[in-house]
């Protein structure tokens, strides 16, 4: 199968590597210094739970065209470069490509249909935390590599099976689903909790667990993201124990993705994760004080303000 990684960072790299080890043909699409590593040295990962990876050589480029159509994209780039990686898939795209997106938030599939058009557009989920320790080194932090993907209308596809087969194969689990809107919701939930609380208090899972005032913010946070689904006729309110699971049970010192971007001076997503809820809780009539309050403080940080407004 032809693949194309789109932003192959922490989680592309990470996904890339491991179906190019099981022998498929993958393309990562990268930028600066991390891509020019990858050319000159391959594709490092490292991972404790899993074993080490090193693609070498690896097809590594900043130009689609220079891959052509290929039969899955992986969207993997972060939410304030979402229209441009999408823009820039368009070469990527053959008659029945389909475009896989693994960011985080729940919107993302809404802002690519009106550039690629509804066809080739499936949104889905990452459950696995890795980052860039280096130029053309990706850390495996934890989580399995694991992900969630489904058409937008729900049916089954033949190119989703083929991708399903694909990525179980290299050892990717996988969860293809009819119900794919919920998935986003059950993480949301999850990911905007534990993210807006460790990164306005810059603690890692460890520091927000033993911290009882941070963990009735971190419960709070979550309390409200499930109030704004069940307004648009989600129900996640389950997840809420899977939740406190992952609050109880995570490694001390593992940090969300937006607390690892805080503390490196990147852009961060937050007007995509608390201020989406603060966005959709307007909207709807549902109070969400708390999400407000860790967008309000982190937004100034954010590198580029004002996109949930």
């Amino acid at each position: 199968m032809r693949i194309a990684i789109m932003g192959a960072g922490g989680i592309g790299g990470n996904y890339g590597a491991r179906l190019a080890a099981a022998g498929e043909d993958v393309a990562l699409i990268a930028r600066g210094p991390h891509l020019q590593a990858i050319r000159d040295n391959g594709l490092k990962v490292l991972s404790e739970t899993t074993g080490d990876l090193h693609i070498h050589p690896a097809m590594a480029t900043d130009d689609p065209a220079e891959v052509g159509p290929v039969d899955v994209v992986l969207l993997t780039t972060k939410l304030y470069d979402l229209a441009t990686a999408t823009e820039l898939c368009k070469p990527l795209l053959g008659p029945d490509t389909a475009v896989i997106s693994l960011l985080n938030g729940v919107d993302a599939a809404d802002r690519m249909v009106p550039i690629l058009g509804a066809a080739p557009v499936v949104p889905g989920v990452a459950y696995t935390t890795a980052n860039v320790d280096a130029p053309g080194i990706v850390r495996h932090v934890s989580g399995p590599h694991l992900i969630g993907f489904g058409e937008l209308d729900g049916r089954r596809s033949a190119r989703l099976d083929a991708f399903d087969a694909v990525a179980n194969a290299a050892g990717i689990e996988t969860n293809y689903t009819d119900a794919i809107e919920n998935l986003l919701w059950r993480k949301f939930v999850l990911l905007v909790a534990v993210a807006g609380v460790c990164a306005l208090s810059r603690q890692p899972v460890g520091g927000m667990r033993d911290d009882p005032e941070l963990m009735a913010m971190f419960i709070t946070a979550a309390d409200e993201v499930i109030a704004v689904a069940a307004a648009k006729g989600i129900d996640v309110a389950s997840v809420k124990a899977e939740s406190f699971k992952f609050a109880d049970t995570a490694a001390a010192d593992l940090k969300p993705s937006l607390l690892v971007d805080l503390e490196r001076g990147n852009r961060l997503e937050i007007d995509w994760l608390s201020g989406t809820v603060t966005r959709l809780g307007r909207e709807l009539g549902v109070p969400t004080p708390i999400n407000q309050a860790i967008w309000a403080s982190l937004r100034p940080l954010a590198g580029d303000m004002g996109a949930a407004t």
